[in-house]
């Protein structure tokens, strides 16, 4: 695997890459001298380029996993720019992967083309923050992968990939390019850790996942086993899991267990992997397009159009009385009146006179409240195509600070769960502001470090506060004032510095241990979706369970004879992978599962046949991962 990058995202990348995956790393960045590009303003970004030049040298550790095996230290080149000449010293040419993690999308683009040049089976990563060009890049570069290996694919029949990565599934899925965002990787991590207080979390076709530890149960006990049970966590009977998982002590953790070892397990906690979703009150319902009628005109205008309107009915009632006219021809005779268009009643009796001119008078007086309910009604039209206002009585709600490019991503993420919202940003012309629109999600503009913005925003009955603003400070400030005022509330902030985000939660967590604080970097939240990527298409995410680690693919049943032709019962290999789910998506026929387009089906019966064209989402081991997708593992060095 080769990474190229010029800032903590690479380093964090390269990490994940060892660590998770066992892979050899080639990690490519600027000379130490030399500084990064700093496109965010802050101290701690000043920081991340100080600790720059002693990130460059990284030791991979031993794990104690008993599935995998130990990878040489990765191997760190210098370079100013990714020129053809550093990608073919860093073996382009012979990688699996390159990722290509630049701030800068023209870097990235270009070395991108000259890789794919120099390698066309070689599986493209490139991180851009125009998405739009990113797709056509994404095209571009998949179809000339596609034409040249189509044009040699003669000589290599029977051969795997580059680096021990062939595969099943055709050279398609194996060459494939990927384009991700900052943005786009790290939202589902941050909704997340603000609705559960976890980062471990896997998305599986826009469902996000977590992995629940759970303690053992008490006798008498029946523990929920959620959507199924990812793993027995290592216990002696002295020594109990608990919330950390003890590492040392017992048998070590047993990944993917069967039935019969989970009801054998006695005094042992339990990895369950369950679905994050929102559980509190919900905005109110409004039917799309629908203005409700109270919001077009001010409570003082709507008691002032009651006025007239009594006043009206009173002269129509007083009309009937005195000329004993038809109550109809009366209300029509003064509402002629009121607007001055009837002939005057020069021979009418005096009370039809009198009645006449009072109603003259309220005619006069319906002019300006007309007027004003136009004027009234035309701005909250203009109001409500701009922003809202958080309703009153809102509670349980999710406080978003910033509507940046990262911001905006967790804003629609949030909303596709239903979760209500209200966001401040201090920018009226940020880029969130026309998301939030379309949202119809309220919005308080104004600066969250004056005082009364997070009060305005209902901070003392949210349930959690997204502190995503691109300010470090900016962030903690948020974080520190809403404390003071809702000491339990579940926080969450994002800060560019990984060493500095760890100080602040574990300072955060000493003086409020009662509280959820999280801090998260936004390199440490983005790194496992691009070394994802990087294995593969079809790897969704990884999980770890103590020193071990978990990792979720979706699989085309096709080609795998562990999987085609056998029901879900005999597909499970305790230890090695696990049959999840079904995506009734993939394919039309659904034998009656689902309907066609419904989605991920969890409930899958251990009787169901697996077909060629199903696609599933499995849990895995490394080594079974490896095994089932027809990958060579390393060999020990």
């Amino acid at each position: 695997m080769v990474v190229c990058g010029d800032d903590g995202l690479a380093h964090r990348l390269a990490t994940e890459l060892r660590g998770v995956y066992r892979e050899q790393v080639v990690l490519v960045v600027p000379p130490s001298r030399r500084t990064p590009p700093q496109p965010m303003a802050g101290r701690a970004r000043a920081a991340s380029a100080a600790l720059f030049g002693r990130m460059v040298t990284a030791v991979n550790r031993g794990t104690g996993d008993a599935d995998d095996t130990l990878v040489p230290d990765e191997r760190v080149m210098e370079a100013a720019e990714p020129t053809e000449a550093v990608l073919a010293d860093a073996g382009v040419d012979r990688a699996a992967a390159l990722a290509l993690v630049y701030d800068d999308d023209e870097t990235n683009i270009r070395a991108a083309l000259t890789a794919r040049r120099l390698n066309p089976r070689l599986r493209l990563v490139l991180r851009l923050y125009n998405r739009r060009l990113g797709q056509h890049i994404e095209e571009l570069l998949d179809q000339a992968a596609e034409l040249a290996a189509d044009a040699t694919a003669g000589h290599r029949d029977g051969h795997g990939g580059h680096g021990g990565h062939g595969g099943h599934g055709g050279h398609g899925a194996d060459i494939a390019t990927t384009v991700l965002s900052d943005a786009d990787t790290t939202a589902p991590a941050l909704v997340a850790t603000a609705l559960v207080g976890t980062s471990k979390v896997v998305d599986a076709e826009g469902l996000l996942l977590r992995a629940v530890e759970r303690r053992p149960p008490r006798p008498g006990e029946v523990a929920d086993p959620g959507l199924c049970t990812l793993a027995l966590l290592s216990a002696t009977s002295n020594d109990p899991a608990g919330a950390e998982g003890s590492e040392d002590s017992g048998d070590g953790p047993r990944l993917l267990p069967d039935a019969e070892a989970v009801a054998a397990a006695t005094g042992r906690g339990a990895v369950v992997l369950e679905q994050v979703s929102y559980s509190g009150p919900p905005l109110p319902a409004r039917r799309a397009g629908v203005m409700p009628f109270a919001s077009l005109f001010s409570a003082r205008l709507r008691w002032s159009l009651a006025g007239l309107v009594a006043a009206v009915v009173a002269l129509a009632v007083a009309l009937i009385v005195v000329t004993d006219d038809h109550p109809l021809h009366a209300i029509y005779i003064t509402l002629l009146d009121l607007f001055a268009i009837n002939d005057p009643a020069v021979d009418a009796p005096l009370g039809r006179q009198v009645l006449q001119l009072l109603s003259g008078l309220v005619g006069l007086l319906l002019l300006p409240v007309l007027l004003a309910a136009v004027l009234e009604a035309l701005g909250t039209f203009r109001t409500a195509s701009a922003l809202r206002k958080p309703p009153r009585g809102l509670s349980g709600h999710v406080v978003l600070l910033g509507l940046g490019k990262i911001g905006t991503r967790v804003l629609t993420r949030l909303r596709e769960l239903h979760i209500p919202v209200v966001c401040v940003e201090a920018d009226p012309e940020a880029r969130g502001m026309a998301v939030a629109r379309r949202l119809r999600v309220p919005v308080v503009v104004g600066d969250v470090t004056q005082e009364g913005v997070l009060e305005s925003a209902k901070i003392h009955r949210a349930d959690a506060l997204l502190a995503l603003t691109s300010v470090d400070t900016t962030n903690l400030e948020a974080v520190l004032y809403a404390r003071s005022v809702r000491p339990d509330l579940r926080a969450v902030l994002r800060l560019y510095d990984d060493d500095f985000a760890k100080a602040v939660y574990r300072t955060l967590r000493t003086a409020h241990p009662a509280a959820l604080t999280r801090s998260r970097s936004v390199s440490h939240l983005a790194a496992p979706a691009f070394a994802g990527a990087m294995m593969g298409r079809q790897i969704l995410g990884a999980i770890p369970v103590e020193r071990r680690v978990l990792l979720f693919a979706a699989v085309v049943v096709d080609g795998h004879p562990q999987l085609e032709g056998r029901t879900v019962a005999e597909a499970f290999r305790p230890g090695a992978w696990r049959v999840l789910a079904l995506d009734t998506a993939a394919r039309g026929d659904t034998a009656g599962a689902e309907p066609p387009g419904s989605g991920l089906v969890w409930d899958l019966p251990d009787t169901y046949v697996l077909r060629a064209g199903d696609r599933v989402v499995l849990a895995a081991t490394r080594r079974g991962l490896a095994e089932l997708l027809g990958r060579r593992t390393r060999s020990p060095r």
